[in-house]
């Protein structure tokens, strides 16, 4: 299967638009692959959305840089000298780290199941509706420690906090349930607020899906080259332009928004695709 420069550049330009909002990145490119006429759980197809991330990523290191450099610094005196174990930094530092490890490990050894049977858009539709209601939960917990003055933030993260985000992560790599969406969730249920969960979501981006797009194209080379190298590069870099805006959209959003936001839109998706589905205009693989 070879894609089209017109494929790669809408695909880059969903991938981009939806990886860092609390929407779902993998359902909206599963259903846009599908509206494309692309298979879906073709190996070279589920590559090249992983390599696509690629993109996106580059966008968060850009974006971030000076805090990234500030984090490993801590990090690194922090190793070096124990007085410098004290600094807030070197804790958020080690969040990230230790949050990071478990989607990795979950999405090595279901890898099989994230790409075949979970590629599935009736997963893609229930996983919408479902995770919304948790969306809604996590903003009804953050008003509430809000009002008790009890949220949280980045300067008082602790690597609990990196654990819990870290382990409900990977829940993200269910089709539909957004990993931002999930950590962002999870930060607000720990009482983190708002601004700080989201930018600790951007963090734990960074290992997590570096590392699943290095894997995919390492793993899955043969496929990505019949699909077109050209087409990859360009899904790339237009990923990494479009993240690069979100990711400034969104920071500005939670600043003054709830979550809740996306809820609305990510139900009336999932219900139109139920919709579609069951009529027979859209079929799940």
């Amino acid at each position: 299967m070879t894609l089209t420069y017109l494929d790669a550049l809408v695909l880059g330009i969903v991938e981009g638009l939806t990886e860092f909002l609390p929407v779902s990145s993998t359902g909206h490119l599963t259903i846009t692959e599908k509206i494309l006429g692309l298979t879906v759980d073709d190996p070279g197809v589920t590559a090249y959305t992983a390599v696509i991330q690629l993109g996106a990523i580059l966008a968060t290191l850009l974006y971030f840089w000076r805090d990234i450099v500030r984090l490993l610094t801590a990090w690194g005196r922090g190793l070096a000298r124990s007085q410098a174990r004290a600094d807030h930094d070197y804790q958020l530092a080690w969040a990230v780290i230790v949050g990071s490890i478990p989607v990795g490990v979950v999405g090595f050894l279901a890898k099989d199941l994230i790409s075949g049977p979970l590629r599935s858009l009736w997963v893609v539709a229930a996983a919408l509706i479902v995770w919304s209601g948790a969306m809604w939960l996590a903003e009804s917990r953050h008003a509430m420690l809000a009002g008790r003055g009890q949220e949280r933030g980045e300067g008082q993260v602790t690597l609990r906090d990196g654990v819990v985000i870290g382990l409900v992560q990977c829940l993200s790599l269910v089709p539909g349930v957004s990993r931002s969406g999930a950590t962002i969730s999870a930060g607000l249920f720990r009482g983190l607020d708002r601004v700080t969960a989201t930018r600790l979501s951007f963090f734990m981006a960074i290992p997590a899906l570096t590392a699943a797009g290095l894997f995919e194209m390492a793993s899955e080379s043969d496929h990505l080259k019949l699909l077109g190298v050209g087409q990859m590069v360009l899904g790339v870099v237009v990923s990494f332009v479009v993240a690069y805006a979100s990711i400034a959209w969104l920071l500005r959003f939670v600043s003054s928004n709830r979550i809740t936001a996306f809820v609305w839109y990510r139900i009336a998706l999932g219900v139109v695709l139920v919709v579609l589905l069951t009529v027979g205009t859209l079929s799940a693989t």
